[in-house]
């Protein structure tokens, strides 16, 4: 069975919805000497901030958000939050970024310390290496950490420079027997006396 929509039902989608304008927002004219110079000036911009400085000249010259939005190539919500943080605190503000929340760490410190000894180990029975994909099983099948991915891990080793797929990149302790000191070189072997006093 099929209905036929009727011309302004709430079910035509040939209604237009309306979006808010900021026909309120006007420059000030050295804002909009700023901009215009930013704009043709010789020190390049980068981008979000070149679509910023467009978005004001092109709000404060008449245009609706939803024709600054196309003719900047972004969002209609994008052209009201760079508006609005004009209107807020100015055009320094608006041509800002908030500092973004940096996320948590996957692992701790001893954390770490524990993949880093883990990798250090020899690999499991039948396999010639670590990788990324084993330490993560491992790391979770050891209970170091409950759930992590195989990104997290790389991103880990690379920090500390490890890279335990290359079977040279890691000192094991049966690869070279011997004696370190501090800083890695080899130690001296301590000699006997000679007979010679």
């Amino acid at each position: 069975m099929t209905r036929s929509l009727q011309p302004g039902s709430r079910f035509d989608l040939s209604v237009r919805v309306k979006t808010k304008r900021f026909s309120g927002l006007k420059l000030s004219s050295p804002d909009r000497a700023e901009l215009e110079r930013m704009q043709r000036g010789r020190k390049p911009l980068k981008p979000r901030i070149w679509r910023r400085v467009r978005v004001l000249l092109l709000l404060d010259g008449g245009h609706t958000v939803r024709g600054t939005a196309i003719a900047v190539g972004g969002y209609p919500r994008e052209i009201s939050r760079v508006a609005k943080r004009y209107l807020q605190g100015g055009l320094q503000h608006a041509l800002s970024e908030d500092p973004r929340p940096k996320p948590d760490r996957k692992l701790d410190s001893n954390q770490e310390a524990a993949v880093v000894a883990l990798v250090c180990g020899p690999p499991p029975k039948g396999q010639q290496r670590w990788s990324t994909r084993l330490l993560a099983e491992e790391v979770s099948r050891r209970g170091i950490v409950d759930k992590i991915g195989r990104e997290a891990i790389r991103l880990m080793l690379a920090r500390r420079e490890l890279k335990p797929w290359r079977k040279k990149n890691v000192v094991r302790a049966g690869d070279r027997p011997g004696v370190r000191t501090a800083h890695g070189g080899r130690a001296e072997a301590a000699r006997p006396p000679s007979s010679r006093e």
